[in-house]
């Protein structure tokens, strides 16, 4: 979002934003996980959250909700390149230009980092980004070589807290969501594991798809008892679900609802799963 919010004040226009991904295996679980994360001292289940794409789908998800860019597809393309400029040819023009998109570049040097798109028709513009070893355009990709969140939150935390000033916010109702995907064959009676689990994995998707289908949230996923058998890599609905009881997260999904759209979607699904 920083790197957005420059490209904008120098006067160029984004059209894509999104993240370098070394690998994706939608089927990692805490178990093929654990020897990573003894070795790193970290929690196996958060490393299997970054295996299996969740995380990145979550990642995707809050830059798409500040940016009010959406995924050109469930999942997103990630594109496999040699280097993040490769990007620049690689999306589709037509929804850069009329949505914008978040994504991401499979085993793209440098590896690590965060990339922007802009699209640039001005010849003078087109003229001297050229002249700068940028491409010939007419999309152009930013990148940042490095990835430092225990570092950066300082200046995070100081910019919120000195200035008043968020590096990133939602704009105002949902543009995507991060949503529910079987894992393996499930069965009923089944309790879900939630982020970085055995059972199911997150896929964003676009807001309206999410709503218009029902779809189970990721996010709230966890403890949800299915009432039906769900085969592998396909999403599970809230019609699929018994909610538990009384949570405050799926309290706030229907305060969230009724905000920005007026319906109780979620409360009905919470009554009619009670």
């Amino acid at each position: 979002m920083t790197l957005l919010r420059y490209l904008r004040s120098v006067g160029l226009k984004p059209v894509a934003a999104g993240n370098l991904k070394g690998m994706i295996d939608r089927y990692r679980t805490p178990e093929t996980q654990r020897e990573f994360a003894t070795k790193y001292n970290q929690d196996a289940a958060k490393v299997t959250s970054f295996a299996d794409g969740t995380k990145l789908s979550m990642e995707t998800c809050i830059l798409a909700n500040a940016t009010g860019f959406k995924v050109g597809q469930r999942g997103m393309y990630g594109p496999k390149c040699a280097h993040v400029r490769e990007m620049a040819k690689l999306l589709p023009l037509d929804q850069l230009l009329t949505d914008g998109l978040v994504d991401y570049a499979l085993g793209a040097e440098p590896h690590t980092g965060a990339f922007v798109i802009v699209h640039e028709e001005h010849p003078r513009k087109q003229k001297e980004l050229a002249y700068y070893k940028l491409g010939d355009g007419p999309c152009y990709v930013f990148y940042t070589p490095y990835h430092l969140p225990h570092i950066q939150i300082a200046s995070t935390i100081a910019r919120a807290a000195l200035f008043g000033d968020p590096t990133v916010t939602p704009l105002g109702a949902p543009i995507c969501e991060v949503i529910t995907i079987a894992k393996r064959n499930l069965q009923v009676g089944d309790v879900l594991d939630g982020v970085g689990g055995f059972m199911a994995y997150g896929l964003i998707e676009n807001a309206p798809i999410s709503a218009k289908q029902n779809l189970l949230p990721m996010g709230v996923s966890e403890g949800c008892r299915l009432l039906r058998n769900i085969p592998k890599d396909e999403p599970i609905t809230y019609a699929d679900i018994e909610l538990p009881q009384g949570r405050l997260c799926d309290q706030l999904r229907a305060q969230q609802d009724r905000h920005f759209d007026g319906e109780t979607r979620v409360e009905e699904r919470i009554k009619s799963n009670s």
